[in-house]
């Protein structure tokens, strides 16, 4: 019976936590749009020819027309690619866990999509320097002065590697929140079975 009655209470303190599938979603959005604007934040400021060249900006100011084009792809991509995980979240853990959870997992694929967006930019650099003919083929308007070539190169491999780091982050992060949540479900059965003995 007090077996019974420490379920009942865990049951209930479980719902009391319960994530909603809507403010997941929510959150995936507004995790994109804060990548968007800091990434565009440093890629404005490191290259404004890249965004001259490529978005075709003729303007003062470039770097926060950056930021503004960094938050707006930022809640587009949020929103597939936060969809399809918030989708795969919910089939794993059937929304029955905490926001603290969530936040755990949510920190894990942030912090991947910023090291990808790093790797994507040193990545670049090197490329521009080692094989400076082919990566000219490839990259449209890279300047041949070295430190503008090695700026213009951050900001085009960078936006590259953020791209799919999120698209990777989808599996990154549905295979931690897997594990994440058998590590949780196996805690608190060990914790139900030691108050019930």
């Amino acid at each position: 019976m007090k077996g019974n009655n420490t379920l009942d209470s865990d049951l209930i303190e479980i719902e009391k936590q319960s994530l909603s599938f809507f403010v997941l979603i929510i959150s995936l959005v507004g995790i994109g749009a804060f990548i968007g604007a800091t990434t565009n934040l440093i890629n404005g400021i490191v290259s404004e020819e890249y965004f001259r060249q490529i978005m075709g900006w003729d303007f003062d100011g470039v770097w926060k027309a950056a930021i503004l084009q960094g938050i707006f792809e930022g809640l587009i991509y949020g929103f597939i690619f936060g969809g399809i995980f918030s989708i795969g979240f919910a089939r794993i853990t059937r929304m029955n866990v905490s926001w603290s959870f969530a936040k755990e997992q949510l920190q894990k694929i942030t912090l991947f999509i910023y090291a990808c967006w790093a790797i994507g930019g040193g990545l670049s650099i090197l490329l521009s320097i080692i094989m400076s003919g082919e990566y000219d083929k490839i990259v449209y308007g890279a300047p041949s002065a070295i430190i503008p070539r090695i700026s213009y190169a951050w900001v085009a491999g960078s936006i590259w590697g953020g791209t799919i780091g999120g698209l990777i982050s989808i599996v990154f992060g549905l295979v931690r929140t897997n594990r994440s949540w058998k590590d949780n479900l196996a805690m608190r059965n060990d914790g139900v079975k030691q108050r019930s003995s």
